[in-house]
């Protein structure tokens, strides 16, 4: 026997090893298998049809793109919280399920674009709601990990949808849009907020019960996420993927998925060489003189263009002014519409977002009011309102990560902080008396205020300080390297100092050949012992919810599991029946699917719309119901252990049945099950993490978020060591209440 489990040992431990170097070792294209990690409930990119094989539109890109390889296309739907682990692991690919490239750039190493994608709203058919305005006060569900949940909580939501997720009375969090949809068609949330894609599917899926809003609430892009640094495999995938769209295969495919209105992939240049360029396409606001406008004979002309022209000038480039929307410059960058963003572009704040060139303006954030107005200091702003920019430095310097406590405690002082599409608008509210005072780039200021014959003025005191640079798409350094040579030859010659002069420029200007550019970093990782610190604090927010659920479940389910025990044991048949078939229920179905019965069937069963501060009564009726069964066949199985004996002995000393049954049957029968009864209890505090089922959050689904937002396993590890500990106290304390009730030992 011990000969056998040795070879058993070996044999394992063998497979493992095996397993570990088969993941290292080159792969050769005849013995490929491509596996795509997706989320199976994610239509039409992703999910299982009713034959019960995985479809979607990613899914047939990707069986071309393993056909025409000659690999095979291994299928591997996956939890979404756990997708970098999965990834990271080796057990994918690729993430390839209408993935956000948005606010993850530097997450993955990403495919271009193939998908141009909206966050939309959907309510029911005949809702109160038909503007974004209209939630508020309202239940607004999304998607854990989602794109809807970063446009109103990430990083880089703007300010307006994180306003708009204040408004609501409750930002809730499922874990795919089937929940979604069943919460809100129930009653239990008011709005579900998702992919476009993904939403007219499920409309018309869903036969005319849902209507979307027409309002967006942000704009996004699909791509296919690779291992940082797995470029090999990116690019097989991606020269496939062009070849698809050049025969237009890629183009019918869309087509058969109801998708061709929403993708985006474009060709590559026929080539990255920059010697082979003949044109410079150039991205810039056109409302942001003296950088880049348009003048009174329509032309596009500015300080930033004039730099651009010369450049392309000297570099035989042809160059090619795009005017953009300045909130979708980042779309207009990865999809190739525009080589660089060249428009007073602060790289304060972006240096990791792009590949920069070295800095050539010094500018500051100032404040502009009305000639007869009365502040004249920063600190006259109190109770005042202010508008900015979206996406803007100014918008930065009060509000954004980096911005300075004193520009936080300047802004949390005014009336309102208003946000504008453009300069125009802003001096139209600042003339108007709608606002009180702009803040702006000073070289646009001083632009604006002599173009505007005096009527404004600029405060003396500065908000903040900034650099201008180019913005060249991440890790296009030969582009960089190349419109970089050529500003520091006119900065030799002094062609440089001669345009910034025309514009008016020349206090500002600060290109130096001193100046050193950017190299593309890695951010910089956080202590271990901080991000631990940082994963305890977020996870302690569950930690309550968890331990709710264990001792409501017990305090609850223990005295019913005696109740159902003497039905079980009842001489009146049809009630120890009806215990019997419930019992059997509940032992023979999940208690996930029962926590999903107790939440969603009084809507689906009578009609009764369900309330928000339902959910937590759903997990504890579910929990109670459910642990209440297996409590009462313990009961019943200790009852049944005392021996007859003693209900005879009982009898003859003249006991009555109650007597009996709590002065001699319950203390032998409690001393009996306590084995059973602990290994229940340590089930339940494990089970707790059902409760996700329905969507509530407790510890552990707030450690799968949490690791999958920092990409690591560490929450999930912690989380664990919670458990353990837990259920070590709760086994001893259940070992010393077992040695109390030992006393005939």
């Amino acid at each position: 026997m011990r000969i056998r489990k040795r070879i058993a040992a070996w044999t394992a431990a063998a497979a493992v090893l095996l397993t570990g170097l088969c993941s290292v070792m080159p792969v050769s294209a005849e013995q490929r298998t491509f596996t795509v990690g997706f989320d199976a409930e994610f239509p039409p990119y992703g999910y299982q049809d009713e034959s019960g094989e995985y479809v979607g539109f990613d899914l047939s890109l990707a069986q071309e793109v393993c056909d025409r390889r000659g690999w095979t296309l291994n299928k591997v739907p996956i939890d979404w919280n756990s997708k970098d682990m999965e990834l990271k692991t080796g057990a994918i690919d690729c993430i390839w399920n209408g993935f956000t490239m948005n606010g993850r750039e530097n997450d993955y190493t990403w495919s271009v674009p193939y998908v141009d994608n909206s966050q939309v709203v959907i309510v029911k058919t005949g809702a109160e709601i038909s503007a974004l305005s209209d939630l508020s006060g309202k239940i607004v569900a999304v998607q854990a990990d989602s794109s809807a949940l970063a446009a109103f909580t990430g990083e880089d939501a703007e300010p307006e949808n994180i306003a708009l997720a204040d408004s609501f009375k409750d930002l809730q969090q499922v874990g795919d849009y089937n929940s979604a949809f069943l919460n809100l068609e129930s009653g239990a949330v008011d709005a579900v907020c998702m992919d476009i894609g993904v939403a007219n599917y499920e409309i018309a899926a869903r036969g005319g019960k849902f209507t979307m809003l027409d309002e967006h609430v942000s704009s996004e892009q699909y791509g296919i996420g690779f291992l940082k640094g797995n470029t090999q495999l990116r690019d097989e995938v991606q020269e496939t993927l062009f070849s698809m769209l050049d025969d237009g295969t890629f183009a019918q495919i869309a087509s058969d998925w109801g998708l061709a209105d929403s993708v985006c992939l474009t060709a590559p240049e026929a080539s990255a060489d920059v010697a082979a360029r003949t044109s410079f396409t150039v991205g810039f606001d056109a409302e942001f003189p003296p950088y880049g406008y348009q003048n009174e004979s329509g032309e596009y002309v500015g300080f930033d263009l004039s730099l651009a022209e010369e450049v392309c000038k000297r570099r035989g480039w042809e160059l090619i002014k795009q005017p953009i929307d300045w909130n979708s410059k980042d779309m207009e960058l990865k999809t190739g519409a525009i080589d660089c963003i060249w428009n007073g572009f602060t790289i304060n704040g972006r240096e990791n977002d792009y590949t920069w060139s070295t800095p050539y303006v010094d500018n500051s954030q100032v404040v502009v009011v009305k000639n007869d107005s009365d502040i004249s200091a920063l600190a006259d702003l109190a109770g005042k309102t202010v508008a900015v920019q979206a996406d803007s430095s100014a918008l930065a310097a009060f509000t954004g990560e980096d911005a300075e406590p004193e520009n936080i405690a300047l802004k949390d002082s005014f009336k309102d902080l208003q946000q504008v599409g453009d300069y125009n608008s802003a001096f139209l509210n600042l003339e108007s008396g709608a606002v009180d005072a702009v803040c702006m780039d000073i070289g646009v200021a001083n632009y604006e205020t002599a173009a505007r014959g005096g009527s404004f003025r600029i405060l003396d005191e500065r908000v903040s300080s900034e650099a201008y640079g180019v913005g060249f798409l991440k890790g296009n350094t030969d582009l960089r390297d190349a419109v970089q040579e050529t500003l520091l030859e006119m900065l030799d010659d002094g062609t440089f100092a001669q345009i910034a002069a025309d514009w008016d420029l020349s206090d500002s200007v600060c290109l130096s050949r001193s100046d050193a550019v950017r190299e593309d970093t890695v951010q910089e990782a956080i202590p271990f012992g901080e991000k631990l610190a940082g994963i305890c604090k977020q996870l302690l927010k569950g930690v309550g919810a968890s331990l709710a659920i264990f001792f409501l479940t017990l305090l609850f389910a223990l005295p019913l599991g005696l109740l159902i025990a003497m039905g079980r044991m009842s001489r009146f048949k049809p009630l120890s029946w009806l215990v019997k078939l419930y019992i059997s229920i509940v032992r023979g179905t999940p208690l996930m699917l029962q926590l999903l019965v107790v939440f969603f069937g009084p809507y689906y069963l009578f009609g009764v719309q369900t309330s928000t501060g339902y959910r937590f009564y759903a997990v504890i009726i579910g929990f109670t119901l459910n642990y209440a069964a297996y409590f009462a066949e313990i009961y019943r199985s200790g009852i049944q252990a005392v021996p007859v004996g003693q209900y005879e002995a009982c009898e003859i000393l003249g006991y009555s049945k109650s007597q009996t049954f709590f002065k001699i049957v319950f203390p032998q029968m409690v001393k009996n099950i306590l084995p059973s009864i602990t290994n229940e209890v340590i089930t339940l505090v494990k089970d707790t993490s059902l409760a996700f089922a329905i969507s509530y959050t407790e510890m552990f689904t707030l450690a799968k978020q949490v690791a999958a937002a920092e990409a690591t396993i560490l929450p999930l590890f912690i989380a664990g060591v919670f458990y353990y500990i837990f259920n070590a106290v709760v086994a001893f304390v259940m070992e010393r209440i077992e040695k109390k009730m030992n006393y005939f030992r």
